[in-house]
C-alpha cells in the first residue's frame, strides 16, 4: 500500500507561528502546531524561529513530511552581515518611522507614476526599500554592516535549510518579493538600481525561485518549497481565481484579487503584486482592521461579542456618528501620522451601540475605498469572500454588504495562511508545469445579502475621513 504523502505549511505572522501538517493530495489538516511572537514593530528574528521550531514540534515535528513551505509576513527588513548573523532587529510591515524616507524615494525617482511603472507600486513606509533608506540614514554602521537583505519568510525558508549555501544560498519567491520595493512584477526581475538608491549600495538580495520550484532541502532531506507572503498564501490556501476578491480583517485589513496582468497605479492605494502562482495579484492595504474592534471592545470595557451584539442593536450609519480608524497612523490613504477621529457626535448618538456600529463600519468603509481603487484598475470585482479574525463577529458579516454594496461570503474559519503554504510545499512534489493540487477541505461558507440600503454610510465616512490631517502623532 503506498504511504500517503504530507506536506507542512507554516504562517509566521506578526502575532504567531502556525503549522499545519497536511495531506498532500486533499489539504486535509492531519496535525498542528502554534507558538507567540512577541509584541513590537521591530523583532529579533531569532524569536520567529524559535517559535517556529516550537509550533512544529507540537505539530509532530517533521517525521513523514515530504515538503514544507513557509509564509510569512511582507515587507520586514531582515539584515545579514557576512557571515549571515542579524545585523539588527527586523523592522516589520507596521513600523511608520520610515515614512519620510517613502516620501524621499518617491521624489528621487521621479514621482509616483515613475515609481508605479517601474515596481507596480507606490512604496509607502511599510515597504522594504523605505525600511533600507531609513537604516541608512539613521544607522549607517548598521547599513555598512548589511551584506545581504531578505523577508521574514526568506531568513526562515534559509534557516530551515540549515543555512545552505551561505548569503548566496538564499532564496525567495516572486510573489514576497513584489513587496520590496525593488523588484518589477511586469519583468519578474529584481531592480538593483532602486536597492542601490535606498542604501547608496547594493546588497545581495535572495535568488527568485519559480512558482512549484523548490528552494533546496532541509538537513534531513525534506524538500523545502520556495514559500511567500501570507497575502499569496491566503490566495492559494483559498483557491480565488479572476473575479474573486478577498477581504482580509486581520492585524492588517487587505483587499486583493488574483489578476493575469500587472497593476500600476500611480495614486499609490493599489499594490501591484505578483501571486505565489506566476499571475499578479493587486492589493490594497490598510493598517487598521481588527485592531479597530479591539480598541473598540476596550474602551466600551466589554467583550467582542458584546461589541458585535450593540453594533447590530444600533441603526445603519450610527445615528450619523462616523468613526475614522487610523489607530496606527494608515497606509492606505498614505497618512503615516494620522490619528483616528470621532465625527458627528450628537446627544441622541452618544451612545455605547452607536459608538460600536461606527467602529465595524469605520473598518469597512476603508476597505469599501480599497474595491472601489481596485476597480479603478480594471479588476473586475463579481464575488467578496470575508476572511481573518474580525471576519468571525456576526455584526462585522451582516454589516459588510452594506457598507461594500456586495454579498459577501464568509469560508469556514481556517488557516489560510498555511494551507496556502501547504498546497505551495505539495505543488514542489509535482514540480514547474504542473497545476497545484485543488484543496477544499473546509466546506461550509455561509452568504450574507444587505439587511437594508444605508446610502448614507460611505459618503459621511468620506466627509470625516477627508478631515482627518496627516499629523505629528506625538
Amino acid at each position: 500500500m503506498q504511504r500517503r504523502r504530507l506536506v507542512a505549511g507554516i504562517d509566521s505572522s506578526t502575532q504567531s507561528c502556525k503549522v499545519l501538517v497536511c495531506d498532500a493530495r486533499t489539504g486535509v489538516v492531519v496535525r498542528s502546531g502554534r507558538a507567540a511572537h512577541p509584541e513590537g514593530t521591530e523583532v529579533d528574528p531569532e524569536h520567529w524561529w524559535q517559535a517556529l521550531l516550537v509550533a512544529l514540534d507540537r505539530a509532530g515535528g517533521l517525521d513523514g513530511v515530504d515538503a514544507v513551505s513557509v509564509a510569512a509576513q511582507q515587507h520586514g527588513m531582515v539584515c545579514l552581515d557576512d557571515d549571515g548573523a542579524v545585523v539588527r532587529p527586523a523592522l516589520l510591515w507596521n513600523d511608520t518611522r520610515s515614512a519620510a524616507a517613502a516620501r524621499d524615494l518617491v521624489r528621487e525617482h521621479g514621482g509616483p507614476a515613475a515609481w508605479a511603472r517601474d515596481t507596480g507600486s507606490v512604496p509607502p513606509a511599510s515597504f522594504t526599500v523605505a525600511k533600507l533608506r531609513w537604516l541608512a540614514e539613521r544607522e549607517p554602521d548598521a547599513m555598512a554592516a548589511t551584506a545581504a537583505v531578505c523577508l521574514p519568510h526568506d531568513w526562515l525558508t534559509w534557516r530551515l535549510r540549515g543555512c545552505a549555501g551561505g548569503l548566496g544560498g538564499l532564496t525567495t519567491d516572486h510573489g514576497d518579493a513584489s513587496g520590496t520595493g525593488y523588484y518589477a512584477p511586469a519583468e519578474r526581475a529584481w531592480r538593483p538600481d532602486l536597492l542601490a538608491l535606498a542604501t547608496g549600495r547594493t546588497p545581495t538580495v535572495p535568488r527568485l525561485v519559480a512558482a512549484a520550484e523548490p528552494a533546496g532541502r532541509t538537513p534531513g532531506g525534506v524538500t523545502v518549497g520556495s514559500g511567500t507572503g501570507d497575502n499569496m498564501a491566503t490566495a492559494l490556501g483559498l483557491g480565488i481565481g479572476p473575479g474573486h476578491v478577498v477581504v482580509s480583517l486581520g492585524t492588517s485589513g487587505t483587499v486583493f484579487a488574483v489578476s493575469e496582468a500587472p497593476a500600476a497605479d500611480p495614486t499609490g492605494a493599489v499594490a501591484g503584486f505578483a501571486d505565489a502562482t506566476g499571475s499578479f495579484l493587486p492589493l490594497v492595504c490598510t493598517l487598521n482592521a481588527a485592531r479597530v474592534l479591539d480598541a473598540a471592545a476596550t474602551m466600551l470595557g466589554i467583550d467582542h461579542d458584546a461589541l458585535s451584539e450593540l453594533a447590530l442593536d444600533a441603526p445603519p450609519g450610527a445615528g450619523g456618528l462616523v468613526l475614522v480608524p487610523y489607530l496606527a497612523g494608515e497606509r492606505t490613504p498614505d497618512r503615516p501620522d494620522a490619528t483616528g477621529a470621532v465625527h458627528g457626535l450628537t446627544l441622541d448618538n452618544a451612545t455605547p451601540r452607536h459608538f460600536a456600529r461606527a467602529a465595524v463600519e469605520g473598518m469597512l468603509c476603508g476597505l469599501a475605498d480599497g474595491l472601489d481603487a481596485l476597480r479603478a484598475q480594471g479588476i473586475a470585482v463579481d464575488q467578496v469572500s470575508l476572511v481573518g479574525g474580525a471576519a468571525q463577529a456576526e455584526a462585522v458579516r451582516r454589516i459588510a454588504p452594506d457598507v461594500l454594496g456586495l454579498p459577501v461570503s464568509v469560508p469556514r474559519p481556517a488557516e489560510y495562511v498555511a494551507l496556502g503554504a501547504a498546497r505551495q510545499a505539495a505543488w514542489t512534489l509535482t514540480g514547474p508545469g504542473t497545476e497545484p493540487p485543488a484543496y477544499h477541505p473546509y466546506p461550509g461558507t455561509l452568504l450574507y445579502d444587505a439587511d437594508t440600503a444605508a446610502p448614507s454610510i460611505r459618503p459621511r465616512y468620506a466627509e470625516a475621513r477627508d478631515h482627518v490631517l496627516n499629523v505629528p502623532r506625538h
